[in-house]
């Protein structure tokens, strides 16, 4: 069954971290030999719901990118990127099937089961 997406009050070029997600990120780029790191956070075509999200390890800030910065923690996300997550925040989550990062999307009309994926 699809996720119900969260209405959002935020403005569409903004971009949330959750603190466990922000302490998630700035652990792994302290694990990094390279400092500078940003964790950049991408939405491309594909997956089984239309688009997919991609998360990748960045030292550059690209013209047209939105830094976004909690507890030493920096987040990247381009601004076609941005169209589609405006609003949007990500979440570190561990439970019993495993740890992993979520995106919460309010612009998401529905989603895939394993959350990767989404439709608008």
């Amino acid at each position: 069954m699809p996720d119900t997406p969260v209405p959002s009050t935020a403005p569409a070029g903004t971009f949330g971290m959750s603190e466990s997600a922000a302490n998630r990120i700035a652990w792994l780029m302290s694990q990094e030999e390279h400092k500078g790191l940003m964790l950049r956070i991408s939405v491309s075509g594909g997956g089984c719901s239309g688009f997919q999200y991609g998360f990748a390890f960045d030292d550059q800030v690209n013209d047209g990118d939105k830094l976004f910065e909690r507890n030493g923690a920096k987040v990247v996300v381009d601004e076609t990127s941005l169209e589609l997550l405006g609003g949007a925040e990500i979440d570190y989550v561990e439970d019993l099937v495993g740890a992993s990062f979520q995106i919460k999307n309010p612009n998401a009309t529905s989603s895939c089961g394993c959350g990767n994926s989404f439709a608008v």
